[in-house]
Parts: C-alpha cells; sequence; structure tokens
C-alpha cells in the first residue's frame, strides 16, 4: 500500500486524500513540535527523502516542518483568523511545486510557499458564508 501511496519517493507532493492514510499511519497524534518530528522521521522511514508536516491545526503560529536529509526545517508565519482557509494545502503544494519547477531548492521553495500560502489566507477575498477560497492571484 506504501508504495502505491508514495510512489518512488520524489518529491512529487500526493493528492490531500493520499496524505490522510500516511499521517494516520503515524503511531502519535500531531499536537506538538515533538509530535511532527516524530511523525515525519516515522513517515520517511517509508522511504521518502523529504517530508512536509502542515502545522496548521496547532495552536500559536502556523508552523510546518520540513523532515529531509536528516534535518529539521521549520517554516512559521502569524496564524490569521479568519474560516476562509479552502484550498490551503492544494495551493501550498502547488506553489512549492512550482517553485522546485524553477529548479529552486527544496526548503527555498517551501519558505516562498510559505510566504504565498500566508498571504494567499490573509488576503482572501471573503466570498460565501462558510468556509471560502484563498486568494490565489496574491503576488509575494
Amino acid at each position: 500500500m506504501s508504495e502505491a501511496l508514495l510512489g518512488d519517493g520524489s518529491s512529487k507532493p500526493p493528492p490531500p486524500s493520499h496524505s490522510v492514510p500516511c499521517l494516520a499511519w503515524s503511531p502519535s497524534p500531531l499536537k506538538d513540535p515533538s509530535s511532527m518530528e516524530s511523525a515525519a522521521k516515522d513517515i520517511a522511514q517509508l522511504g521518502l527523502r523529504a517530508v512536509l508536516i502542515k502545522g496548521g491545526h496547532l495552536s500559536g503560529e502556523a508552523t510546518d516542518l520540513l523532515y529531509a536529509d536528516g534535518l529539521f526545517h521549520w517554516f512559521s508565519a502569524p496564524r490569521i483568523e479568519t474560516t476562509h482557509t479552502h484550498g490551503t494545502g492544494c495551493t501550498y503544494s502547488a506553489a512549492i511545486t512550482a517553485e522546485l519547477a524553477k529548479g529552486i531548492g527544496l526548503v527555498a521553495a517551501i519558505e516562498t510557499a510559505k510566504r504565498y500560502i500566508t498571504r494567499a489566507i490573509e488576503t482572501n477575498p471573503g466570498l460565501g458564508r462558510g468556509v471560502g477560497p484563498v486568494n490565489h492571484n496574491v503576488q509575494v
């Protein structure tokens, strides 16, 4: 099953529906930075060269964790109180992929994508009454 979900372990982000089983496999819930580190190591043992765990679900700043080449890299941004966060994971993933396609290194790609998604949330168009979309036209 892990090969079907993870492929060859390259930096192709799986669709969100494929990410959930991988995270659900982690033996501990993601509740703080330490549990994020443990989960990243666990997931990397499945053969991935890099694991990115979003921390938007934790309290405090929106802090994400990249585990690559045995090192942890943290990416933080202020939490923006809004219900307009629909599509953040897909948008973040697409922004990382776009940066990688430009030949940018993984850490720098995530740094740029983190700034992008933060601004996209911050400048959301406020559409709808529930969970609305982010602003995909934002510039960073």
